[in-house]
């Protein structure tokens, strides 16, 4: 097995890895912040796999994914009869974390009261599951928490309490965006596609430097995340071993010419279909609605690009 670390040769890469290889040598908190989709949990999860703790379990946790009235119980737990459907005892996800990690990812939403009960549960250690009248069991887990809101910015409007934020922010790493990556943009896409070709049965595949010029050149407001999901499309739609430059969908193009985005694409709102839809009726007009060119052009089969207008047809 290879060294476990983040993707990426920047300096910014290896200085991640070492906050993370400092933070998994410890027991303490550790609050991880940054844009959505830059790779909070990817760093979590490397924190669990690189401490003592590896052998236990990871529970992972979206606290912005669980409405309030269900977190306590999920949390810690409930006691038989303690509600509707509550038929016998359920150890909740910190009780399961026993001996582990527990990673709350979006922490920064979770309600002024569950603040409060993990706060307790800091303190204590102990878990009182929902329903009980005694304190169940005392758990040691090690706590990640990650965010993308300005936790400060929250205290400041009475929405997070400040003393949570002091027990969670013992350990803090800030992951930047990929948009101050692009050193490491190469490497992202290399794994992604090697990835994704196997996932969906393609030939290994490279991508054409035109292309990687493009994709280096975009601002990736939507992070890791963005790029992930772009690749898999290109390794998808693409019908050879290449990912060429015209396969690159308009926006992501336009960055690496530092032009605007063709009129008809920017009056769309702001979705991979409608961006889709508006390169694809682009590259028609060019072709004087030739389809088996705009298909060679798009770098699909024609039946994938008639598919993809009835599909697109209000």
């Amino acid at each position: 097995m290879g060294a476990l670390r983040f993707l990426g040769q920047s300096d910014v890469a290896r200085a991640l890895d070492n906050e993370v290889a400092i933070a998994a040598r410890s027991d303490a908190k550790v609050l991880i912040t940054g844009e959505s989709g830059v790779g909070k949990e990817i760093a979590a999860q490397l924190i669990h796999a690189l401490s003592t703790r590896a052998r236990g379990p990871m529970i992972t946790i979206n606290c912005a994914g669980v409405p309030d009235s269900l977190l306590e119980s999920e949390l810690f737990g409930h006691a038989r009869g303690s509600f509707t459907d509550a038929y016998r005892d359920q150890r909740g996800w910190l009780e399961q974390a026993d001996g582990g990690t527990v990673f709350m990812d979006e922490i920064g939403e979770m309600s002024l009261r569950m603040q409060a009960l993990l706060l307790r549960f800091f303190e204590s250690g102990e878990i009182q599951r929902v329903g009980s009248d005694r304190r169940n069991a005392r758990v040691n887990v090690r706590l990640v928490a990650a965010t993308n809101r300005n936790l400060l910015e929250r205290i400041a409007a009475n929405e997070f309490r400040e003393d949570l934020y002091y027990r969670l922010n013992v350990i803090h790493i800030e992951i930047p965006p990929l948009r101050v990556r692009r050193d490491d943009i190469p490497s992202f896409i290399a794994h992604f596609v090697n990835v994704y070709a196997q996932v969906h049965a393609k030939p290994p595949m490279t991508v054409d430097p035109a292309a990687l010029q493009a994709l280096q050149a975009y601002q990736w407001p939507g992070n890791v995340r963005e790029l992930k999901n772009l690749i898999e499309r290109l390794v998808i739609l693409s019908v050879g071993d290449t990912i060429e430059a015209d396969q690159v969908p308009v926006p992501f193009a336009a960055a690496a010419t530092d032009g605007p985005l063709p009129e008809e694409v920017s009056r769309e709102p702001r979705t991979l279909e409608a961006i889709e839809r508006a390169y694809i009726l682009k590259v028609l007009r060019q072709v004087n609605g030739n389809k088996s060119e705009a298909a060679k052009i798009l770098g699909i089969t024609r039946q994938t690009l008639r598919k993809k207008l009835t599909e697109a047809t209000p």
